[in-house]
């Protein structure tokens, strides 16, 4: 067992995160990682409404006694989202890890801790994690350029990114981005990270909420299979390359192109139905890392975190050891 900043901190078995993910953080999947000895995190705006968050944090609960997280996403919407009795849900139902991501967190940290509730930020520079800092969350974790979703717009890969934090903060830090094995989890611990997230890897796993088309084409992707777009838009996403991200940037490519003209390939509505639920892998954008080139296998949540944890221990232990004799 590795004992790390992060896991004193947050009372966790193993260095390892779940982050939030849309339509994929769901009581299975994360009452599994919880139950392997990592930290997973619901996604509160998969749930439709905050009524239905919390009977998914009940539910969560009864399928495993180990912490868990709940993910809060703040982001410009058309819709209003009602993000304080989202805040409200998590608090009531007992959780008290939470992490936060897109916009400022500092309106929902009074509440939060208040109850009790550690904050961990994500982040995608340095700059942005000295300030969740001084904010007074209690950890951050930071995307490498490798990740899926948005990296952000500066294009640091994690080997330098963590490094670069970690020279600039105290508080225990998560490196993401890319990670899928045993030696991404070392090589994060040697940057000056104390835990690392996995999204890909935990979605190529028997307990995702995805079709097993998607988790197969995980495993036959290699480090190439992503597509960066929305980078006209300043937006920069990364995702799974298939016919739809490749329209996508064909598209946003000619002079003059706008949002609007990729929003119904970009739905994440489509990606959700076509994609994850029906297993159409061409049907809509979908979601997936660099850390596609070092999945080789669907497997469980435990499996999973049990073989990490393992790589890691030899490496430690044994391999980087006889590199001095």
């Amino acid at each position: 067992m590795l004992k790390t900043a992060f896991t004193e901190t947050f009372k966790i078995d193993h260095p390892i995160v779940c982050g939030g993910m849309t339509a994929v953080g769901t009581a299975e999947l994360i009452g599994a990682v919880a139950n392997a000895g990592a930290l997973g995190f619901l996604t509160a705006l998969t749930q439709p409404t905050p009524e239905a968050l919390a009977k998914e944090i009940a539910r969560t609960q009864s399928l495993t006694d180990k912490p868990f997280g709940v993910n809060l996403t703040i982001l410009p919407t058309i819709e209003p989202v009602p993000y304080d009795e989202y805040r409200d849900a998590i608090i009531d139902g007992g959780v008290k890890i939470v992490e936060t991501a897109g916009a400022n967190p500092a309106p929902h940290l009074p509440a939060l801790k208040g109850a009790g509730v550690k904050v961990v930020h994500k982040a995608v520079s340095v700059r942005h994690a000295v300030k969740a800092e001084k904010l007074g969350v209690d950890a951050v974790c930071i995307d490498g350029f490798e990740c899926a979703g948005h990296p952000g717009e500066d294009d640091v890969s994690g080997l330098v990114l963590i490094n670069a934090a970690a020279r600039q903060l105290t508080i225990p830090i998560i490196a993401s981005g890319g990670i899928a094995n045993g030696a991404g989890l070392v090589a994060a611990l040697a940057l000056g990270a104390s835990a690392v997230n996995m999204g890909t890897r935990f979605v190529a796993t028997t307990e995702a909420p995805v079709h097993d088309n998607v988790k197969q084409q995980i495993v036959a992707n290699d480090e190439r299979s992503t597509q960066i777009v929305f980078r006209q838009f300043r937006n920069t996403a990364r995702v799974a390359r298939n016919a739809v991200s490749e329209e996508i940037v064909e598209i946003s490519s000619r002079p003059g192109a706008t949002f609007a003209d990729i929003a119904h390939l970009a739905s994440g509505a489509r990606g959700r139905s076509e994609v994850l639920d029906k297993g159409v892998m061409d049907g809509g954008m979908w979601w997936a890392s660099q850390a596609q080139g070092l999945i080789f296998e669907v497997d469980s949540c435990a499996r999973v975190v049990a073989t990490i944890m393992d790589e890691a221990q030899a490496l430690i232990s044994d391999t980087l050891p006889a590199l001095t004799q």
